[in-house]
């Protein structure tokens, strides 16, 4: 994983990448931002450009690994000797000890590369004492080592912890560029791409989600809610409707926490038919749909919704995702949707 073949983020990682090349980029980092964007992804991009056998401009990048070489290889499969990932055990909390033996391992120089590169993934993981335990390393780390705290929650850091780490704040990932890799690089067509990433949220890592599958359900449901409703006004009828956002198959293990999680899915897909709608009705190009392979069945749907009915179905979903976020029951949040909208 090399810094030209992350999606997204083009000025920040030419920042990064001239930091590399000119041996100035700040020892202890804080990568911050939402989750599934690309953080630790480019802070392997980084162990990478630091100890490949080959690095060279790229682009519009100063430096950047080749990721063919053997240590760009072994640093992508989490083997390489001077490469070092920190991230939260069985407990899901990083521990003191495992910060101590980070610290016993830094104190020497590098095995076989140029800098042993520290990653600690989920650092709103350390608890107090690890925390506390990192502070004299972070503050004056040794000259060949390079720390890299990945969080997307860096306000559960102690003060003493952010204070000691230059921020660097990652955004969501521009659709356009969402879907330009996961066609490029991951083999989707653009029928599969296009509604993935209009559902990620500028997040890549769930835009993958959406393209192995998961789509597909979530939005046969939010289509079969979307029918439901501009069929009928009768309340009981929109009920029933309801049960598509929150019916399908279920194991025993299911949990309450994975039902929000589908209803959450199922939600952002009507978000992404919600967008189609409006372009619809506003006459708009239909390459610009996010779900272009369901266009004929939306042009039956559209008038249904003309009249500003889909921007109000907009603040609906966007109420209800705000309803998932605050524990309330899935069952509820469906009802409540289906008689709104």
């Amino acid at each position: 994983m090399s810094l030209s073949s992350v999606a997204g983020h083009r000025s920040l990682l030419y920042l990064v990448s001239r930091a590399v090349a000119r041996d100035t980029l700040p020892q202890s980092l804080l990568f911050t931002g939402p989750d599934g964007v690309g953080k630790r992804l480019v802070a392997v991009a980084v162990a990478q450009t630091f100890n490949c056998l080959s690095p060279a401009p790229s682009g519009t990048l100063t430096i950047d690994a080749c990721g063919l070489c053997s240590a760009c290889g072994r640093v992508a499969r989490g083997t390489h000797t001077d490469v070092v990932t920190v991230e939260p055990g069985e407990s899901g909390v990083i521990m003191v000890e495992q910060v101590r033996q980070v610290i016993d391992q830094v104190a020497y120089r590098p095995f076989e590369g140029r800098r042993r590169v520290v990653i600690v993934d989920d650092a709103d993981r350390l608890s107090p004492q690890a925390q506390n335990a990192f502070l004299k390393t972070l503050e004056e780390p040794p000259d060949s080592s390079q720390f890299v705290l990945v969080t997307a929650r860096p306000d559960t850091l102690l003060d003493t912890v952010r204070s000691r780490c230059p921020q660097l704040r990652f955004g969501q990932i521009a659709e356009s560029d969402i879907v330009a890799t996961l066609i490029t690089a991951r083999g989707y067509t653009e029928n599969e791409a296009r509604p993935a990433a209009a559902m990620a949220g500028g997040s890549f890592s769930k835009a993958l989600q959406f393209a192995t599958g998961e789509l597909t359900a979530a939005r046969d449901a939010a289509v079969g809610l979307l029918q439901t409703v501009s069929a009928s006004p009768n309340p009981r009828a929109r009920l029933e409707g309801a049960k598509m956002l929150i019916s399908g198959k279920r194991s025993r293990r299911s949990t309450v926490a994975a039902d929000r999680d589908e209803l959450g899915r199922r939600l952002r897909a009507l978000t992404s038919l919600f967008r189609d709608l409006e372009l619809l009705s506003a006459r708009a190009n239909a390459g610009r749909l996010a779900n272009a392979d369901l266009q004929a069945g939306l042009e039956k749907l559209a008038p249904s919704f003309g009249k500003g009915r889909s921007r109000q179905g907009f603040e609906f979903v966007d109420r209800a995702l705000d309803a998932v976020s605050r524990n309330v029951s899935p069952k509820v949040i469906a009802d409540w949707l289906a008689c709104q909208l």
